[in-house]
């Protein structure tokens, strides 16, 4: 590569570095529109049915009754106007959403994941918002993964206790927990042995709170890990880059846990980021299964799972 081609290569990292973060912002404001006015269409038309069917009802009732009628007339509108008040306070916009738009219209910060594989996450959040929303990682994407699950309940799990202190200095709507993993990516071909071996592992009779025998269920989270049912489940975290690094095998195995372990309605949605990655994809492949993968974008495979009682086939010693 030439200097003028290093150059250019330059150009285009700084450029990509000014635009992608508007381009975040004009998402992130763009899904806030796109909500308030399919919301204020439904709102529309459930007070002209309301009106409707009032003045149905007003020309149903005798003259002798015209008191009667003027007083149900002025309590079908003050009805009419607490809905009225309701919805839009149900579809204000939440601070943690502006905050999101003044940070990314004014950072030149990237976030971790491209667009077309922020775009995956976000159509589903279109459909499941408000909703438990679990982020392996805190990063630069934090604010706008929360401000895109508005009303819902996200938080966010970090290895490093400094980096979360960092972020929620300038952040502090954010919920996010410092936690502690177990593994090291060097261990990753043992821990897979060390699963098939361990009945404490075995689809049929993993758990994860106070699992200490399998070693690859996280233990000494929060509560709120263990007690929520999560819907969707973004394992971006933790590094998995360097032989003592944390690696994700153990976040990989836990999502699947959770999700076959799942009481409520629906299939759980799991987002795996940097699938271009040996110990991921194999992880993945093992405990996420092909056949639960619906798409594929970029470095991002998103899977959606059933709950155990929902699947064709239950029990055994394996994941897929």
């Amino acid at each position: 590569m030439n200097r003028e081609d290093i150059a250019k290569h330059r150009q285009f990292l700084a450029d990509r570095r000014c635009v992608f973060p508007l381009v975040v912002s004009g998402l992130i404001a763009g899904a806030i529109l796109t909500s308030s006015f399919i919301k204020a269409a439904d709102y529309s038309l459930l007070c002209s049915v309301a009106n409707t069917r009032s003045s149905e009802a007003v020309a149903g009732v005798s003259v002798s009754n015209t008191g009667s009628s003027s007083q149900a007339v002025a309590e079908a509108s003050v009805a009419n106007r607490g809905s009225s008040s309701q919805a839009v306070a149900e579809n204000s916009v939440t601070p943690i959403q502006l905050q999101a738009i003044i940070h990314y219209a004014t950072s030149r910060i990237v976030p971790q994941q491209s667009f077309k594989e922020i775009s995956v996450t976000f159509d589903v959040l279109k459909k499941r918002s408000p909703c438990n929303f679990l982020v392996f990682g805190l990063g630069y994407d934090s604010l706008m993964w929360t401000s895109l699950n508005p009303k819902g309940h996200t938080i966010f799990l970090e290895e490093d206790p400094k980096w979360v202190q960092s972020v929620l200095k300038d952040a502090p709507s954010l919920h996010a927990h410092p936690v502690k993993y177990l593994t090291q990516l060097k261990e990753a071909d043992a821990l897979l042995s060390h699963y098939r071996s361990e009945k404490n592992c075995f689809p049929s009779k993993a758990y994860l709170h106070g699992n200490n025998k399998c070693k690859l269920a996280l233990t000494g989270f929060p509560d709120e890990f263990y007690d929520t049912e999560w819907d969707l489940i973004m394992i971006d975290a933790p590094r998995g880059y360097f032989p003592a690094a944390p690696g994700r095998m153990a976040a990989i195995f836990s999502a699947a846990v959770m999700a076959r372990n799942r009481k409520g309605t629906g299939v759980t949605h799991v987002f795996l980021h940097d699938v271009d990655r040996k110990v991921e994809k194999t992880f993945a492949e093992e405990f996420l299964c092909r056949k639960y993968l619906v798409k594929a974008v970029g470095r991002l495979w998103h899977f959606e799972i059933p709950s155990a009682s929902n699947m064709s086939s239950y029990g055994g010693a394996r994941f897929c």
